[in-house]
């Protein structure tokens, strides 16, 4: 590919406002990711202060949470976070197609990115496996990505 598709090398965050919105189901898991995104946030140059967190019981919760802060215009970016491993019944499915539609809904009507890291797997091995602490932890990869796009509606906006 041509220039332009390289990943993002300046990822300067700093004076962005952040809200991560997390499930608590699964805990054991999206504490990992909340503290995965919060730390490459931090390190990319968010202020802490700067960071808002809020948990919610489960993944289907996190969108009228994800809603209601686009509307307050406090955040340039917001963050969802959860963790669904498909059991015997199809609620697993529904509840990542659900989500995954509200979430880009919200960011569309409100020209703010809302990422999508609602983590679906087949087993909980995968879903441990993508929410291990690390710099390549879909967390971390979320914050980067709301980094990213935030810089991305910036220029846009500036008509740069």
């Amino acid at each position: 590919m041509g220039k332009g598709f390289e990943q993002a090398k300046n990822l300067d965050a700093s004076g962005l406002r952040v809200a991560i919105v997390v499930s608590r189901f699964n805990a054991d898991l999206t504490q990992q990711l909340a503290e995965d995104a919060f730390r490459c946030l931090e390190k990319n140059g968010v202020n802490g202060s700067s960071i808002g967190l809020f948990p919610v019981p489960g993944a289907y919760e996190i969108p009228v949470v994800a809603n209601e802060l686009a509307k307050s215009g406090n955040y340039d970016a917001i963050i969802a976070l959860g963790v669904v491993v498909e059991g015997e019944t199809p609620h697993a499915k529904m509840i990542g197609d659900s989500t995954g539609i509200a979430l880009l809904n919200i960011a569309r009507e409100h020209g703010l990115p809302v990422i999508n890291e609602i983590v679906g797997t087949r087993n909980w091995e995968q879903a441990v496996a993508r929410c291990a602490s690390s710099e390549t932890s879909r967390g971390w990869y979320a914050a980067e990505a709301a980094i990213e796009t935030a810089q991305v509606l910036k220029q846009i906006k500036e008509g740069s």
